[in-house]
């Protein structure tokens, strides 16, 4: 009888001490790419150390164990719109891709995307430059004549980003667009939505919950066409209705809410605003810390970062980007 209660509270034991670890295990170490960049030039900083930073989630702040600039390498998808508005540069980019791409390390992975109603994978992630810059420049002879459904478009990217061969890189879309979206209604994507073959686009709410998930970043580099913006603005008057009901997405919200910018070209090359932002990606933080408290997985966890009580820059004077959240795994 001594034996076997022996043996009963052994077990007892391991099981509780499996338990434990169990626990430790999945506690979850949460990566954030943060930027803080200049009020008034949009330029970023460097000056900063772990210790003028205060990390908060849901309220309760956190104690940050990761901390560095460059410390992970970069996985980006470049997203490319296939609307007429974009194409002529989109040739400009393919014939000096390499150029911009020398910007990267050697560490660093791209993939190369294209859409219209629906998105598709021009080329998966590779290291090598001389196969991004051949898969831009396919890219750049695509024609199409659907529409542009953007939030189909980000959720398949951030589906893409989600494929990095490395758990801890930092994730990113460079999105290059004229941010004028087609509302997904019933009459777009029967008419002008033929590749997505019945299957209606994911939504906006999708699309944000996909990249929270995937922990992307997005950076939308904006083409700023005037005479496409007058005939877009008499256009989203028009449909004023359906876009309520079918939110079209906007590139300055994808940033915001992951903690990216959306600069224009601003008569720039584009191969020089492409290796403006990637040098941009360099100058971002990542800060870790593992969650003080336990929550069920799948549950939304807002983040905030903000300068520590003695930190060298001023809120007044600068802005800290970062992802509005993360779901709990």
């Amino acid at each position: 009888m001594k034996a076997i209660l022996c043996l009963c509270l052994l077990a007892l034991a391991a099981w509780g001490q499996d338990d434990a670890a169990v626990f430790r295990t999945t506690s979850q170490l949460v990566l954030l790419d943060v930027q803080v960049l200049n009020a008034k030039t949009k330029t970023s900083t460097g000056v900063l150390e772990s210790k003028d930073f205060a990390v908060f989630e849901d309220g309760v702040r956190q104690e940050i164990s990761v901390f560095g600039r460059e410390r992970y390498p970069l996985s980006i998808v470049l997203l490319f719109d296939l609307t007429p508005s974009v194409r002529g540069v989109l040739h400009r980019l393919a014939e000096s891709a390499e150029i911009a791409l020398q910007h990267l390390r050697p560490e660093d992975e791209v993939a190369v995307m294209a859409y219209s109603a629906s998105a598709r994978l021009v080329d998966g992630f590779t290291t090598n430059r001389q196969r991004t810059a051949g898969a831009i420049g396919r890219a750049a002879v695509m024609k199409t004549g659907e529409a542009a459904f953007f939030n189909e478009a980000l959720f398949q990217a951030a589906r893409q980003a989600a494929q990095s061969r490395a758990p801890t890189n930092r994730r990113v879309i460079l999105w290059l667009t004229d941010n004028f979206p087609d509302a997904p209604t019933g009459f777009m994507r029967s008419h002008y939505g033929k590749s997505l073959n019945g299957v209606p686009p994911h939504s906006e709410v999708e699309a944000i919950r996909a990249l929270h998930e995937s922990g992307t970043v997005v950076t939308a580099l904006l083409l700023k066409d005037p005479l496409a913006a007058t005939w877009a603005e008499a256009l989203y008057l028009a449909e004023a209705p359906a876009r309520l009901k079918y939110p079209a997405g906007d590139a300055h919200k994808y940033a915001e809410i992951t903690g990216g910018v959306s600069p224009g070209l601003r008569g720039k090359n584009v191969e020089q605003r492409l290796a403006e932002a990637i040098d941009g990606l360099r100058s971002r933080y990542t800060i870790g810390y593992r969650p003080t408290d336990a929550k069920a997985a799948g549950a939304f966890c807002r983040v905030q970062v903000a300068f520590a009580p003695g930190a060298p820059l001023q809120p007044k004077d600068w802005k800290v980007l970062v992802r509005q959240g993360y779901y709990r795994k």
